[in-house]
């Protein structure tokens, strides 16, 4: 009778050879150039922090990256485009929080669903939303604008540059229960405009809009909206540490392939942009475009996009907020 060891190595020498059998069948990846769509505008930040990442993973698995810019109705077109190709590898999505989360509440109709329409790859990078003052104005945190308000409404009205400034704005108002009083604006210049002017008091805006008229020392960042310290706003306090614990909103951007991409090609690229963003240099240059580095697992990241509709679904269903 062959012994139990015997009979263990056999088996084990055919598993071995099935698996080599089966990785032979699978085609090499990747095998030809890969296409990343972009759905906003060439020169955006989301855009560059691409760019970046492509080059990157071109020099790493040895073939091109191209980047693809699709923008329009919020990041829908592109995020559409990238919905309805082949889930083959060649062909993948850097989504935002607005493509991935909140566009599916902003919006009547979806052409598209951002969870079941897409594997998640890889977190790439995060950032939080920065409330600043005007020099002018005798704020130095977020309850010095609350108490204002609450001495005397409308005394401080804020501007919004983004949706994400409102939805800030708005959990703001939820958890604090001060109605404040949110301009939107298309994009930062007006906004930056009118507040650098003294016509309002506060904006709501991204680190890198705010980076250089807080330098100069024409704002006066009072609170950040991650959950802790942001090394993007050095020094400023966190809101969840102004008298509101669990306060937070991060804008992020996050590789995700069209539905179906097998698991080996969404794991190869996973481990590469980790490897990618251990780099200093790679760290470095995200942190000049206004990124915090990220990483993480696949998985991670699904869970991190479930969390994130769970969170702000209510909230804009309750501010009625549309975009269309």
């Amino acid at each position: 009778m062959r012994s139990i060891a015997a009979i263990m190595t056999a088996a084990s020498l055919i598993s071995t050879a099935a698996a080599t059998q089966a990785q032979a069948q699978l085609p090499p990846y990747p095998a030809k150039p890969i296409r990343i769509i972009v759905a906003y505008a060439a020169g955006q930040g989301t855009d560059v922090a691409t760019r970046l990442l492509g080059e990157q993973l071109s020099r790493e698995l040895g073939q091109p990256f191209v980047v693809e810019n699709k923008a329009g109705a919020g990041g829908i077109l592109g995020t559409e485009l990238a919905a309805q190709a082949a889930g083959d590898g060649y062909t993948l999505t850097m989504g935002t929080n607005a493509t991935h989360v909140l566009n599916q509440y902003l919006y009547a109709k979806m052409p598209f669903d951002p969870e079941k329409d897409f594997e998640p790859v890889v977190m790439v990078g995060t950032f939080p939303m920065v409330i600043a003052a005007g020099s002018g104005t005798p704020y130095r945190a977020v309850g010095d604008v609350l108490d204002a308000v609450k001495r005397t409404p409308g005394s401080s009205d804020i501007a919004m540059p983004s949706t994400s400034a409102r939805l800030v704005l708005e959990f703001l108002k939820e958890r604090s229960g001060v109605p404040l009083f949110g301009i939107p604006y298309k994009g930062s210049g007006s906004a930056m405009t009118d507040v650098l002017g003294g016509q309002l008091a506060v904006t709501i805006d991204t680190p890198l809009a705010l980076r250089p008229h807080l330098a100069a020392g024409k704002l006066r960042a009072i609170g950040v909206t991650s959950a802790s310290a942001s090394s993007l706003v050095p020094g400023v306090k966190p809101v969840a540490e102004q008298g509101y614990p669990g306060f937070e909103f991060v804008a992020w951007n996050a590789l995700y392939a069209p539905k179906g991409t097998p698991a080996e090609i969404t794991k190869l690229l996973n481990a590469a942009v980790n490897k990618v963003l251990a780099r200093p240099e790679v760290r470095q240059r995200l942190l000049e475009l206004g990124f915090e580095p990220a990483g993480g697992t696949p998985a991670a990241l699904g869970d991190f996009a479930k969390k994130e509709r769970q969170r702000w679904a209510p909230i804009i269903k309750a501010a009625g907020i549309r975009a269309d």
